[in-house]
């Protein structure tokens, strides 16, 4: 095996989403209504792997914001998860680098989640040292803001990542109990199930001994640089209860696929400190696990290029553990 350094998909264009004119023309009165005056262009996000409406809108008194859509009747999962995302970003500590709530509505049998919206670009791959720096250096702020869960969001009752370990994510286990079809296997890994599900399998104790919130889905799709060079975090849904360095993996496995140091990288992050040393090994199994087996089971409702993006990082995450195992 060897890194492939690009995705098959851009990151900045993984979404399939609809455009603000093919919106009930209710919906977008009401929209322009709460914004005060009528959208004038619409920029529709073209990074994530749902098929939600999303987009900054501009206004025509020189107004901005960003705003994302979902009709109850075809995508309730949708609505149920940017009603969730507007909760948590209400309860996070004001000075995070994420995005501001300003309010939500129901319209036309829609969902809608409007916040301030941030003038920025998804991060350029192969990373550009500059914004890699800028991501890791704004995690940094994230977790040490969330290593102390605040009142306001654990009385959420937010998941455990340790809970969801137990039930959801022991993919290789469900592999090996024929419970999961078997993925394919590059040749450095084959024969390595065995291993695999005992990788796993530490995660759920690692995850329990954490105090924290996590974002819980830190990918590259997930950061924004703005002009000033800042890292922004957006698509707050999935914050659980977890330890930090879960979502430094995450965000590091296109800088491992990019060919850069991504173990010095871990390692030098504060989000590791009392980290077990094998943290990254079983975060490595859990991932491939999770991204390779839901390639193969991607909902009607996600964006048709997810397939592509679970499966190459499924098999980044495989690759970069095979190194760190000596199986290659």
């Amino acid at each position: 095996m060897s890194p492939t350094p690009l995705p098959p998909v851009p990151y900045h264009a993984s979404a399939l989403r609809p455009s603000w004119q093919a919106l009930p023309a209710a919906l977008r009165t009401a929209v322009a209504d709460r914004l005060g005056a009528p959208v004038v262009t619409a920029r529709v996000a073209g990074a994530g792997f749902t098929r939600g409406f999303a987009a900054v809108l501009d206004t025509a008194d020189g107004g901005r914001a960003f705003v994302k859509a979902a009709p109850a009747a075809e995508q309730p999962h949708l609505v149920e998860w940017y009603a969730r995302e507007a909760a948590i970003l209400d309860r996070l500590p004001a000075d995070l680098p994420a995005p501001r709530p300003r309010w939500t509505l129901h319209e036309a049998g829609w969902f809608v989640l409007c916040t301030d919206a941030v003038d920025g670009h998804t991060p350029r791959l192969p990373w550009v040292p500059a914004e890699l720096d800028a991501a890791l250096d704004g995690y940094a702020q994230v977790a040490a803001a969330l290593a102390d869960a605040p009142a306001g969001l654990t009385a959420l009752g937010l998941p455990h990542l340790a809970d969801l370990a137990r039930s959801d994510i022991l993919w290789w286990e469900e592999v090996a109990a024929g419970r999961e079809p078997s993925p394919p296997l590059p040749e450095p890994v084959r024969g390595r199930l065995p291993e695999l599900v005992a990788l796993e399998a530490r995660l759920p104790g690692y995850a329990a001994e954490a105090a924290g919130l996590i974002h819980g889905d830190l990918r590259v799709d997930n950061v924004l640089i703005d002009a000033d060079g800042r890292a922004w975090f957006c698509d707050w849904t999935w914050v659980c209860h977890g330890p930090p360095w879960f979502d430094l993996a995450g965000l590091l496995l296109t800088a491992y696929a990019g060919g850069l140091d991504a173990d010095r990288l871990f390692a030098a992050h504060p989000a590791t400190a009392g980290a077990p040393p094998d943290a990254l090994d079983a975060t490595l199994a859990a991932l491939a696990g999770y991204y390779l087996t839901g390639a193969a089971a991607t909902p009607p409702t996600a964006s048709p290029h997810l397939p592509a993006h679970q499966r190459w990082s499924g098999e980044q995450s495989l690759d970069w553990l095979a190194r760190r195992q000596g199986w290659q």
